[in-house]
Parts: structure tokens; C-alpha cells; sequence
């Protein structure tokens, strides 16, 4: 799939959602401003799988990146982390940037953190296998991490990661804003996870937004 065939498939998703976006080069503009959406296809190699990077500007200083794996070859991988997309990120993207909300795909929380209210907008945890089941309280102890930090009144955005293997053993990973957060890492640590020769991932993606009263 060429960048120009993507770049359609991506128009028609958001479409699907009831956003429109138009057409500007290699990006797609909400009415000309931000935000604004972008992606792009890494074709897999040795052996991995390709990667669909999206990023999605909020202004000119910042910018959501996230990344969805694909592992089919061809158009068949591209639809495979487009498909992950939707899953995994789309529907908080469309709440907590585009103002379009279905608590259907989403779970819907409100953080105290300091001395302001937070709407948090969490996607559905992706997990493999399907029928895994996720610790409880995973969303509250990042919520607790959270506070914390002294998170600036805007928008922000944590991304989840966590894959146990017989080869290498424990990978985990949480960014907030596209960074490393340690803080994310020790909450996701200190959860009553399965054994440890239990083999699987989990994916998630949650943004939080000041209160507009």
C-alpha cells in the first residue's frame, strides 16, 4: 500500500468515526488547524513485524506519536496495525482531540489531580492472548502515579506496554507524552500480574484532559 492509498484509508476511518478531515500534502487538517494527522508505513524486516506509525499535532510545540505493529506482508500488514489502531487508540484520540465520545470503546474517569479535575479517557487494554485477563485497578494505580507529577493544564497521553516471553523474559514500558515515565513503570510493577512463566502482552492507551467547566 502506497503512501497515497494510507493516507485514503486513514480519511475513511476517521470518516467512519464522524470526523471529517481534509486533504494538505501528507497530512490530514481538522478545518485547515489542528489538529492534525499523519501516518506512516515501516515495511517489515528481519523477521519483525512492519509498523504504522500516526502522529496526531495538537499545536506546533506538541504532538502524539504511537505506533502499531503489523504482521502481514504487503497491504495485508498495513490493514492488520490500521486495525490495531482503531482497536487500540483511536477512539480516545477521537474523544479526548476531536470532542467525539462513544463510552462504548472507551472507559470514562474523572482524576483529582491537585488542585484540578481531569477527564481521563481510557482505551480498551489489548491483550494477547484474547482471553487474558488484565490486573485490577491497573487505569487507578496509574491515576495514583499521576498525581505524583504536576501535569501541566493541557492535554496528555499515556502509553502502555508490557510483554512477557520465554526468550527474553519481561519487557515494560509506560511514556507520558511520548517520554519514558518511571513512575508508570513501578505502578504497572507493583499489580498482582500471572505467574511468571505465563506468556503475553498488553497494549493500552489513556489521555487526560483538564476539566473545561
Amino acid at each position: 500500500m502506497n503512501q497515497e492509498a494510507l493516507q485514503r484509508e486513514l480519511l475513511k476511518l476517521f470518516e467512519a468515526h464522524g470526523v471529517e478531515l481534509e486533504v494538505d500534502d501528507e497530512w490530514l487538517v481538522t478545518e485547515g488547524e489542528f489538529p492534525a494527522v499523519s501516518a506512516q508505513w515501516q515495511p517489515p524486516a528481519a523477521g519483525g513485524p512492519g509498523w504504522l506509525d500516526v502522529d496526531v499535532v495538537l499545536s506546533e510545540e506538541r504532538q502524539i506519536e504511537v505506533s502499531f505493529p503489523g504482521h502481514g506482508q504487503g497491504e495485508a500488514g498495513v490493514r492488520e496495525a490500521l486495525q490495531a489502531f482503531e482497536r487500540e487508540a483511536l477512539h480516545v484520540l477521537l474523544a479526548s482531540c476531536w470532542y467525539v465520545t462513544d463510552d462504548r470503546r472507551i472507559q470514562l474517569q474523572s482524576w483529582e489531580l491537585g488542585l484540578r479535575s481531569w477527564d481521563v479517557f481510557a482505551g480498551q487494554p489489548v491483550l494477547s492472548p484474547e482471553d487474558a485477563a488484565m490486573p485490577e485497578g491497573w487505569l487507578a494505580a496509574l491515576g495514583d502515579a499521576m498525581r505524583q507529577e504536576s501535569p501541566s493544564a493541557e492535554l496528555h497521553w499515556l502509553q502502555i506496554f508490557q510483554r512477557r516471553d520465554a526468550e527474553d523474559g519481561l519487557t515494560r514500558e509506560v511514556l507520558l507524552d511520548n517520554e519514558p515515565w518511571a513512575r508508570g513503570e513501578q505502578a504497572l510493577a507493583a499489580l498482582n500480574w500471572p505467574a511468571s512463566g505465563t506468556v503475553g502482552s498488553f497494549r493500552g492507551f489513556v489521555a487526560l484532559d483538564i476539566r473545561d467547566y
